[in-house]
């Protein structure tokens, strides 16, 4: 499978994705916006609210390059959309790390990332026990603990930016002595 990204409207991905599949509904592309669910509290009251991983970039799957390459012109014509990922004269699929960390989103954590769970060791570092957090521990660059959320910083081509994913904080597990 080959893993392409788009660069849309940020805010209007899941817009841009509806009116695709209404444009197009011949095009049997699978196209991915991983979503991420945190607790936001306003005036004292806590409600979750679901934000993207990836802010302003969907990823389409595709079997071969020409898959994409016959459908360009469908993607370029559908409001909202700015560029493909490196340029519309280089379209390119992902590799090497841009490629793990979408499909660490898209496979791994779901369509909607939820809490992870984790505790903090002895040096109060966090360990990731499971969840969309599970695997980006080095990429961590602040927790929040009483919110819950660690500001995890993402690069995609060449283009760095932090988000928060939510965690649970549970009391480590001892080992057993013998």
């Amino acid at each position: 499978m080959l893993y392409y990204a788009l660069q849309v409207k940020t805010r209007s991905e899941e817009k841009f994705v509806r009116l695709f599949r209404a444009m197009h509904p011949g095009i049997a592309l699978a196209i991915h916006f991983p979503r991420r669910r945190l607790d936001v509290r306003r005036g004292g009251k806590i409600r979750q609210a679901t934000a993207a991983v990836f802010p302003g970039y969907v990823f389409v799957e595709a079997e071969s390059a020409g898959e994409i390459l016959d459908s360009q012109w469908d993607f370029r014509h559908t409001d909202g959309f700015f560029r493909f990922l490196r340029s519309n004269q280089d379209i390119a699929p992902l590799a090497g790390r841009d490629l793990d960390l979408a499909l660490h989103f898209i496979k791994k954590a779901g369509p909607v990332a939820g809490k992870s769970k984790a505790y903090f060791d002895e040096n109060s570092r966090i360990v990731v026990l499971e969840g969309p957090l599970m695997g980006l521990e080095g990429r961590i660059l602040k927790v929040d603990r009483r919110k819950g959320r660690a500001k995890v910083r993402l690069d995609l081509y060449g283009d760095s930016f932090a988000i928060d994913l939510s965690f649970e904080a549970v009391a480590p597990s001892l080992p057993l002595k013998a």
